[in-house]
């Protein structure tokens, strides 16, 4: 576990928002899963992530490429159990960015070859995305962004995203 410090230092606080650094990003996501092997099933057999470490059987890190982890799965807290009720707070979704449409098309084709059902698909103007849910019901969302330069914007230059129905037929045909 994480050693946390007695206490936090103190420090003058100025209330003026300060936006953060714009290279900051989203290092990964971990999840707790009811059973390890059901969501390595999921996620390096489905989805196609790799498997980098397993910490015996209550723990696994994932990732695509060379990078160490994009997923950890544990069932440290959660071994066997059940999704939070609707209602409940927590965890939306995860979502995972592919490089390229053709790379969601082929993300989509697995879920199809798989039987993984879909919750939606759709155009947002920015990004084409496809909603689902993993094993243990956690949302996960695939999606690609269009280039910036074909972002919808209004006539003062504002975003303009939308939520539109995905032509799934249209997206597979990319796979090809």
């Amino acid at each position: 576990m994480n050693e946390m410090p007695d206490r936090l230092p103190s420090i003058e606080t100025d209330r003026t928002p300060r936006p953060i650094h714009p290279e900051t990003r989203i290092g990964h996501v971990h999840l707790k899963v009811a059973d390890i092997e059901r969501a390595l099933d999921f996620y390096c057999g489905v989805l196609g992530f790799e498997l980098k470490q397993r910490y015996g059987r209550q723990a696994a890190f994932i990732a695509a490429g060379g990078y160490h982890h994009h997923i950890g799965l544990n069932t440290w807290e959660s071994k066997g159990g059940s999704p939070p009720p609707p209602g409940a707070t927590g965890l939306y979704h995860l979502a995972i960015l592919y490089p390229t449409r053709r790379d969601l098309a082929d993300a989509l084709k697995r879920l199809i070859e798989a039987g993984v059902p879909l919750d939606g698909a759709s155009d947002h103007g920015v990004s084409h995305a496809l909603y689902l849910r993993d094993p243990d019901d956690n949302g996960v969302e695939l999606y690609w962004d269009r280039p910036e330069a074909e972002w919808p914007r209004t006539p003062s230059g504002e975003l303009a995203m939308v939520t539109k129905k995905l032509d799934l037929d249209d997206l597979l045909s990319a796979a090809a």
